[in-house]
């Protein structure tokens, strides 16, 4: 985000055709035929699930996702079964995945987790092995990741503050099937209202917040209270014990959120030359490191998130917060350990139930600098060769 893009507050034509316009752009991008606007990724999912029409329950997700996955495919009136991540990786098994359609399967939801793309050969077995089953790709994380957006009916993208590119608040849906893209807009449009002028005046003051907290030096300062723990109630997002959806989730995507998307499809080259330039810094002051395990060099990631592995993650964490850098955390659960989703199908060996308590997630946004990300490497050695982190 640039401060530049506060010009996104004042309206150059309707909203309509702003988010006509944007989902253009995104479709363009994306080098797909058609793209269709939502008002977050997870609306997103559930428009696919609801245009799907398809009444068998089951939709297979990975065990190891962002929590709103499960509740967007319960909210479409379906039922997860969850799939265990592959051994050495935090993509979905998809040997398990096999295992985990049936007859009862309408889709499978295939995550490039952390931008690192789904494993092309492991779906074409799946697709094989269940030609009936929709192959819907959530690029939540992942956009574009080695073309994988392509390889099935629909792909869905979240679109927040966090994400790769951002709308600020959305989502986008792409396919290249004409029919379905019509039955997503009706899908859609069956759920969702309009935004009115409140609503857009409070994205408006959101934007005008967020640009000002991440100059840099205000980021330094918005920093310094998240590590004293006096954010937590605002960056802490999900109820483990609820299945819930933001109040305004079915509140349509206004012309603020377009004008800002429609910006951010110019910058998405420049965007991920940046994180993949940061992410090879840290490959290469970290490479070898005891105690680390690094995430996989894949020349088409597009690393929405430089996740490691460590058994020593808190200790790391707050051996580093010592030395005034603070490491991040990232889907710290696993979805089949939460109240509402105990009792659901689960295939594997639980590897999945072991990574909230090992993954450390490395800056790679647009505010942090090739120095910056040797600084944080350099601490992450040190914090490492300290007696407190490697338990002697």
């Amino acid at each position: 985000m640039r401060l530049s893009d506060l010009a996104s507050l004042w309206p150059a034509r309707p909203a309509d055709e702003e988010v006509a316009r944007f989902e253009r752009a995104f479709a363009k991008l994306a080098g797909q035929a058609h793209a269709v606007a939502f008002p977050y990724g997870r609306t997103a999912q559930i428009g696919i699930l609801d245009a799907l029409g398809d009444p068998r329950p089951q939709v297979v997700c990975p065990a190891y996702t962002c929590v709103v996955v499960p509740h967007g495919i319960v909210k479409a009136g379906k039922q997860p079964v969850f799939v265990d991540v592959c051994e050495g990786s935090f993509n979905m098994d998809w040997n398990l995945a096999i295992e985990a359609a049936g007859p009862k399967t309408s889709a499978v939801l295939a995550t490039s987790i952390f931008g690192q793309p789904v494993d092309p050969d492991g779906l074409a077995a799946f697709r094989t092995a269940h030609p009936g089953v929709a192959v819907i790709q959530d690029c939540a994380h992942g956009f574009f990741a080695g073309n994988m957006h392509r390889n099935g009916l629909a792909a869905f993208y979240g679109l927040n503050i966090s994400k790769l590119m951002t709308s600020v608040f959305g989502g986008m849906t792409t396919t290249d099937d004409a029919d379905f893209a019509e039955r997503l807009r009706r899908a859609r449009d069956l759920r969702e209202e309009p935004s009115g002028l409140a609503h857009q005046v409070r994205r408006a003051l959101y934007l005008m917040a967020v640009l000002v907290a991440f100059t840099r030096p205000v980021y330094g300062a918005v920093n310094r209270l998240e590590r004293a723990g006096l954010l937590n109630r605002f960056v802490e997002y999900y109820d483990p014990a609820l299945i819930d959806l933001p109040d305004d989730a079915f509140t349509a995507m206004g012309g603020i959120e377009a004008r800002i998307g429609s910006r951010q499809c110019g910058r998405y080259a420049s965007i991920v030359a940046h994180r993949r330039r940061i992410a090879e810094i840290y490959h290469e002051e970290l490479a070898d490191t005891p105690e680390l395990v690094l995430p996989p060099r894949h020349p088409e990631a597009t690393i929405s998130h430089f996740v490691i592995r460590t058994s020593r993650a808190e200790d790391l964490k707050a051996a580093c917060l010592a030395r005034g850098v603070q490491l991040g955390e990232l889907i710290d659960y696993e979805i089949p350990d939460m109240p509402p989703y105990r009792d659901a199908p689960y295939y594997g060996q639980r590897r999945s139930r072991s990574l909230p308590e090992q993954v450390i997630n490395l800056p790679v946004h647009p505010s942090v600098r090739e120095g910056d990300a040797r600084r944080i490497a350099l601490v992450i050695r040190e914090a490492l060769d300290s007696r407190s982190v490697i338990g002697h």
